[in-house]
Formats: structure tokens, sequence, C-alpha cells
């Protein structure tokens, strides 16, 4: 029996070897079918590929305008490469292109970056800053004046950027002027274009506007009073032979209508001169039973007849008591309206005649980049308004102080004929030095689960820009990192919100909400970013969808980490200049 027994299980295990082999054998292919994914949105479909098993690929070449081709990778991440030469096929794949933008550029240290050892607080970076773009007016005996609302005007290649004057010595927000030929570079003027009046119905200046009328200028403007007098605020106007020297003309002032039942909330006139038919129109912002207005005028060249057109459009949201610094204009065959909502948004709506009527107002902007109007030069139009500030700098709760910085964006209409801001041409091109990133790869995939994930890739120089460009698969938020403090739950975010649509400002690791402008994104597409920095201004596109104008006081010197919840972010092409 023993012998017996022996022998079948001698057998038993003979046969389990073969049975074993064989399905070794029948798992293993011979070959696989290999992927190729361009790795952009809008790329064609590359023919895949059947390779024998334990060969390697014949990779296909590819092409893409504007970029250099850095090789095949595993994963859309570029974190795995794979060498075409040596590399085997064991199984079925997909191979991903890995790219990087054709700046044609190299490394460079232009060593003029400012120590920042001995500049520990927010406020001691904010005043040894030296702002360019980002326009400050110099310091006074008074202490440290901001730009106000802004009144921009072209003639023969100059911009002349009239605002109104918040503290230093300005007198109730005097007006004053700086000018520029390419939005990089001021020159201030120190005396006022025009004073405000103590005890006059233009004790204080509110905003206006300039128009040039066969070689006479007029600046007209809101004369706002705290005083006895009947009306709160009237349209004035002053005149001069030159878009420098204005001077008040006595007698002359427009009322709000009867019909409109208020006198106090009566401002921003914005004047345009029709030289076909000798006319200007202006528009004024007002109120009528609690509800915003702006309301149209016809002026004659001579000011001597004035006629009230009616409103021309009426706040749609019911949420504002007025629009302010309302601005109208033309883009090829659209007409837009455009006005600032108190502490909200840079909103516009759009027209097929001039003046209305209009349809859906849509946000453009932040809060932060507030009382912006357009001015335009025969080539490109532009949005010049002001970044606001906060008065503390070490706050961490908001950004709530009237006037800042001068902020500049370029207005680009898109196809549907809605709006979109872009950086200005001649800010972007000011940075030329590039410099090295913390990673050693010009790409990172950023993957954070419920707990955000951080990766240092940036520096917060004085003035510097990046750019870069970004795929998406989940639906959490990612962005850029600022440090406050030296405290991770201080952190200032600019984040990228999918799912909720929108382009944020957040303070204190993401709890504490800023600012936010509407930003429509699709989970797998490619999108590239240009962010500009000054000092503690900056303003963050997402080219062709959205910006948002952001302060980040406290951040110089320290590093700028990429960062992702909930979402693998696969970013790419990435660049960081400052000024040589």
């Amino acid at each position: 029996m023993m012998k017996r027994t022996t022998k079948i299980s001698a057998f038993s295990a003979c046969m389990a070897l073969c049975l074993l082999l064989c399905a070794v054998l029948a798992g293993c292919q011979s070959e696989y079918t290999v992927s190729f994914d361009a790795n952009y949105s809008g790329s064609e479909a590359i023919p895949s590929q059947t390779v024998q098993a334990r060969q390697t690929v014949s990779a296909p070449d590819v092409a893409r305008d504007g970029y250099v081709f850095l090789g095949w990778y595993q994963d859309a991440g570029l974190t795995e490469a794979w060498n075409v030469d040596s590399d085997k096929v064991k199984s079925d794949m997909t191979l991903y292109a890995g790219w990087d933008r054709d700046t044609r550029d190299s490394f460079t240290d232009p060593g003029n970056d400012k120590d920042f050892s001995s500049l520990t607080s927010p406020e001691s970076q904010e005043a040894d800053c030296q702002y360019r773009a980002y326009f400050l007016p110099a310091m006074d005996d008074a202490g440290q004046p901001y730009v106000g609302d802004t009144m921009p005007f072209y003639e023969d290649g100059v911009y002349y950027i009239y605002y109104l004057k918040d503290k230093g010595d300005s007198r109730n927000h005097s007006l004053y002027l700086a000018t520029t030929t390419d939005f990089v570079d001021y020159t201030e003027y120190d005396d006022a274009v025009l004073e405000s009046t103590p005890g006059a119905q233009d004790d204080w200046i509110g905003t206006g506007s300039v128009v040039n009328v066969d070689g006479t200028y007029y600046l007209f403007y809101t004369g706002h009073t705290d005083g006895p007098m009947e009306y709160k605020e009237k349209v004035m106007v002053a005149k001069g032979d030159s878009p420098l020297a204005f001077e008040k003309v006595e007698g002359w002032d427009l009322t709000p209508p009867d019909e409109l039942g208020q006198k106090r909330d009566f401002r921003d006139p914005q004047a345009y001169y029709d030289p076909e038919t000798g006319n200007i129109t202006l528009t004024v912002t007002a109120a009528q039973d609690g509800v915003a207005r702006i309301l149209k005028f016809t002026l004659s060249a001579d000011l001597q007849n004035a006629t009230y057109d009616g409103i021309i459009f009426t706040d749609p949201i019911s949420a504002f008591w007025n629009l302010e610094c309302s601005d109208t204009f033309r883009i090829g065959d659209t007409w837009y309206i455009t006005y600032s909502g108190q502490d909200d948004t840079l909103w516009y709506a759009a027209s097929d005649t001039p003046y209305g009527p209009y349809g859906e107002a849509k946000r453009l902007e932040g809060k932060l980049f507030y009382a912006a109007k357009h001015v335009e030069d025969g080539e490109n139009a532009y949005m010049v308004g002001w970044a606001r500030r906060s008065d503390s700098m070490s706050s961490t709760v908001g950004v709530t102080d009237w006037a800042g910085n001068l902020a500049v964006q370029k207005i680009v209409q898109k196809e549907d004929g809605s709006l979109v801001l872009a950086p200005v041409d001649a800010i972007v091109n000011g940075f030329t030095a590039r410099r090295a990133l913390a990673v050693e790869e010009p790409h990172v995939l950023v993957e954070g689960a419920e707990e955000r994930v951080y990766t240092d890739v940036f520096t917060c120089y004085e003035s510097f820009l990046l750019s870069g460009e970004f795929r998406y698969t989940g639906e959490g938020t990612f962005g850029l990192s600022f440090d406050f403090d030296n405290d991770p739950e201080l952190n200032k975010y600019i984040t990228i919100n999918p799912a909720e649509g929108k382009l944020q400002l957040w303070f204190n690791e993401g709890t504490t909400l800023i600012a936010e402008s509407t930003a429509d994104l699709k989970a797998g597409e490619t999108y590239s970013f240009t962010y500009i920095q000054e000092g503690s201004t900056g303003i963050f596109f997402l080219d062709g969808v959205a910006s948002l104008t952001v302060r980040l006081y406290g951040a110089s010197g320290k590093p700028i980490q990429l960062y992702a919840e909930n979402n693998s972010v696969a970013f790419s092409s990435l660049r960081q200049y400052t000024r040589p």
C-alpha cells in the first residue's frame, strides 16, 4: 500500500506542476497594446501600437507649436520617464508626452535680490518696496498717499491717469495726475490738478472724467458736501487749454432730475464727445426708489444746454445703492457698460446699440480691483482702477480700506462677445530674468487627498512674474500658497476652485474668503496662468478665463508653494521671472 500511495502521490505532483506551468504560460501574452497621449487639450489622437513582449517601443514623432518635447512618460503628471531606447514593454500601457513651453531663455541671476532678513514685518516690507507698474504716489510730509478712483484719458501716445488722492497732503480727495506711455513707468505731478473747496459744493471731490472738445479740455467731476446745501452731490466741471491744468467753471452744475426723488446719490460723470453732432454725452450714476440706476444726459459743446435722456441701466441684482464709476465703450460691433458695486466686484453688460438695452450683467473681476474705467489707444483697450489695501497690514481678517495702488489690465473680447482681462504686454515684457525654481524640472504633480499637499516651487521676490500650465482630474481646490508670519495656519491662498467655478483669495489657511471672481473650468483641459506681483500687490490671470487682484502683505522673501486638496494637478512649463 505504501508503494502504491507513493506512486500515486508522485503522479499527482507531476500533474499539478504541469497544470501550473500551463496556467502560467496561458497568462503570458506575446504582445501588448501601447497607447500614446499627446497630453494637452486639442491635440490629435495618436494611433496605438502593438508591441512584442519585452521589446522596446517605436515612439511616434510628435510636435507642438511653441513647445519643446521632453520625452515620453508613464503618467500624465510626468513623474516617471520612459526610455524608448531601453525600457521594455511588459503590459498594456499608455505613454504621455512631456512638454515645456519654448521660451528660448535660460536661468539668470541678476544679483539684485532684496535682502528681507531685516524687513520682518509686513509694514517694513511695504515701506521699503519700490512700485512701478502698480503705481503708488510718493511719500510726502503728511504720510503715504494712495490712488483712489481713476479717470483715465488718452491722447497722442500718453495715458493721463487722473485720480482721487487719498491721505498724504491731499485735502478731501483732491484730484491729482500721473502720466505714462506704457503702464510700466509713471511721471507723477506733485501739484493737484483740482483741489477741493472748503465749505463749498465740492468740499469733497468725487470721480469724473476728461474729454477734449475741439481743443478745450473739460473735466467733469462730482461735487460732494456734508454741509447745509440742498443737494449733497452735483455734477460740476472745470476746463483748461491742456490736459495738465484746469480751472473750475463757476456757476455751472448738473442736479438730479426731480423724478428721481432724491438729492444725495448723483455722481461719477463719464463724458463722451461726438464731433459729428457737436454734443457731449454724459452718463451719471444715481438711485431712484432705493434702486441703483445709470442715467444719460446730452450736453451742447458749449455746456449751455443740458437734456436729461432717461435711465439707460438698472441694477439687475438689486443689492447696490449705487453703480459706481460707470463707463460705456465699444469693441468691434458690441457696446459694453461697466461699473463697480459697493464692496463687491467689477461688473459689465453688453448691448448691440450705444447706451442699451443691455443684456445680463456679469462679474469681470473681484472686489479688490475697484472703480476701474476703460481707456483705449486705437489698438488696445484697458481697465484702469485701484488695488484695494488694508490699513492694518498685519490683519488676517480682511482687505477693506479705500484706495491703494494703481492697477491696469488689458481688455480682451472673446469670440462669444464676453470680456476677460489680461496682463498688459509691456508689463509682462519687462520681466526677462528667468530664475531657478525650487524643483529640478519645470513640471510637478501635486496630489492632495483630504489633507492639502504642498510643494515648494517659487520665491516671493520684491517684484516677479510666474507662469505655467495645469491639468486637473478631481473636484477639489488647488493653487498658490503664500507664507505669512511663518505660521502655516495663516497661509494665504490664491485658489482655483473648479467645483464652484471660482478664482479666489483666501486667508488663514483657506478659512477666510477675501475676494473672488468667476472662472469656469473643465477637468482634463489644459489651462495656462500668469501671475504678476510687486510688493504686496498682485494680479492672477487664468489666461482667457478670469483674473483676480490680490493683496498679500508679509509674504516677501519667503517660498511660494503649489498646493492641492482633493485633487490631482499636473503643473507644467513652470517659469519665474524678475526684472533684470
